[in-house]
């Protein structure tokens, strides 16, 4: 079993930047990929960013040159950095422990950008 718990989330104003974590415990050697999604009211959770266990990094292209993915090995925890955030991002991020046979959650934290 894998644990992911996410941290960071919170209210900022458009413009603003924000930072995301997620810390993996447990048997994290099953996980191919850390991925972030979110999911904004009335709307269906969608891939935001990825990083596989090879460092190889994807994003959204509505996120493309204003967030990073990152992650701290030793630390096993995964980032989201977020700048230039606007009222369309606001939602909950959830942070993802992709392994072949499962997926795993977190709870989520909330984003919130004001205009």
């Amino acid at each position: 079993q894998v644990q992911v718990v996410e941290s960071g989330g919170g209210l900022v104003q458009a413009g603003g930047s924000l930072s995301l974590s997620c810390a993996a415990s447990g048997s994290i050697f099953v996980i191919t990929a850390m991925n972030w999604y979110r999911q904004a009211p009335g709307k269906q959770r969608e891939l935001v960013a990825r990083i596989t266990t090879g460092g190889s990094t994807s994003y959204a292209d509505s996120v493309k040159g204003r967030f990073t993915i990152s992650r701290d090995t030793a630390k096993n925890t995964m980032y989201l950095q977020m700048n230039s955030l606007n009222p369309l991002d606001t939602a909950v991020y959830y942070c993802n422990a992709h392994s072949v046979l499962k997926d795993y959650w977190g709870k989520g934290t909330l984003v919130t950008v004001s205009s």
